[in-house]
């Protein structure tokens, strides 16, 4: 029996930790900072079993890895290159939804010498993103067409029914990480010129994204850097490659005014006895009103969407900030997290939405785009948690059944790859749908 270790019982984790459960061949070992959240991912299951988890304690993290065949590693990303060293070290397979850092990119011929798979960016964005992509494009070349444009988008939102909050969000990743994120600067390539984004004008660069089909409209900006994924697509004859995120309309143009503000700053504070109020009496200082300071300080009118959704969230308020210390951006954090949160029985909804143009010979030219949009079971499992999670375990389960070969530092973008998961994805009804038309 196959022993697979996951490492953290967060948000995403109990689809993935079910459906490993699910297969009769494994055994599953949840490791958790809290272990009261490991044991109700594994609900007393036969085959499940919890281990506490401190990733600051040196000998605890060998131990658990040695006695495992995979690994999966949930757990903040700046911990996964010191757990891919350990699988590497004890010869074990590993899988994380993240991002490749340079850092994981370094260890792949370390990996390669030990026949050890470093599978990475096998969630949904990223992840189901770069799988539906890449069937796309090799079905683009099969037919001896060339990629000419490349348009990504994907968000993490309210299902319409609950999206019942003047910014259109709430939150069922890392709060702090949602925010962060707004801290990017971003590039890409459009219509043959590269577009450099500055940190502080992210949510300026926002654009219309009308008519998703099953979602609807919203508004996008664009997702870190897209140029390097020119290479990683195969992208040279593209005059467009971006890769964007997709919010509901007013987002951008509150988190601009956040920004600005100052309220994402991460710098470590004294913040007891500190009101929200007094947070922002610090951020925009003097006399009278609130709301006048900051509109003042914004360049923005009083009655705009920004300066109604910061007083929406209570930051001109003379409530205390819970917290002894941290950035305002904790302060922030919880903030949004009081207003900002699923009510029980709510949904939320995935929304991925590719578009391509593919030139053939002859000039003949198709717009194709690929939609999956998913929404969470009421009481039940969130789409977030199954569209990163199931990924995640599918690869875990495939490495271990042999249906997944290879080593070294690997993205999903192989058919060998991407075929087998985005089949299994389809088996559990989570499907990107292909629309082909003409274009010009």
């Amino acid at each position: 029996m196959k022993r697979v270790l996951v490492l953290g019982a967060g948000l995403v984790a109990k689809p993935l930790v079910r459906y490993l459960l699910d297969q009769r061949d494994f055994r599953v070992i949840c490791a958790s900072r809290t272990v009261s959240k490991a044991e109700a991912l594994i609900g007393g299951h036969e085959r499940g079993e919890t281990k506490p988890l401190d990733l600051t304690d040196p000998g605890a993290l060998p131990a658990l890895v040695a006695d495992s065949d995979l690994v999966i590693s949930m757990v903040p990303y700046t911990f996964h290159v010191q757990v891919a060293e350990l699988c590497i070290a004890h010869k074990k397979q590993f899988v994380s939804t993240s991002y490749v850092s340079p850092a994981m990119k370094a260890l792949d011929e370390k990996a390669r010498a030990a026949s050890v798979m470093l599978l990475n960016e096998i969630g949904l964005d990223p992840g189901i993103d770069h799988m539906s992509a890449m069937r796309v494009f090799n079905d683009v070349r099969s037919r001896g067409g060339r990629i000419r444009s490349f348009m990504s988008y994907c968000g993490g939102l309210p299902a319409p029914e609950a999206n019942d909050n003047p910014l259109g969000y709430k939150f069922s990743w890392s709060p702090r990480g949602v925010l962060l994120a707004g801290k990017n600067s971003a590039k890409y390539l459009k219509d043959g010129k590269v577009r450099e984004i500055p940190s502080e004008n992210l949510f300026l660069d926002r654009w219309p994204l009308r008519g998703v089909p099953g979602a609807g409209d919203f508004e996008a900006y664009p997702n870190r850097d897209s140029i390097g994924y020119i290479d990683i697509y195969d992208l040279k004859d593209s005059a467009t490659v971006l890769r964007a995120t997709l919010r509901n309309p007013g987002w951008c143009e509150t988190l601009k005014g956040i920004v600005d503000l100052g309220v994402l700053d991460t710098e470590e504070k004294d913040l007891a006895g500190l009101t929200y109020g007094g947070m922002i009496d610090r951020l925009a200082p003097g006399g009278g009103d609130r709301r006048a300071r900051v509109a003042a300080k914004l360049g923005a009118a009083e009655g705009s969407t920004a300066i109604r959704n910061i007083e929406w969230l209570g930051l001109f308020a003379d409530d205390p900030i819970p917290l002894k210390k941290g950035g305002f951006i904790d302060a922030l954090t919880h903030r949004m997290l009081e207003k900002m949160s699923y009510k029980t029985g709510e949904r939320d909804m995935i929304v991925l939405h590719h578009e391509f143009v593919g030139e053939f010979d002859g000039g003949k030219k198709e717009k194709i785009t690929s939609t999956l949009v998913d929404f969470g079971i009421p009481k039940g499992d969130s789409a977030m948690s199954r569209t990163v999670g199931y990924p995640a375990a599918i690869a875990a389960r495939f490495l271990l059944e042999g249906k997944i070969e290879g080593s070294g530092v690997h993205i999903p973008v192989a058919p060998e790859i991407y075929h087998p998961v985005l089949g299994e994805l389809d088996r559990l009804g989570i499907k990107c749908v292909e629309r082909t038309e003409a274009a010009r």
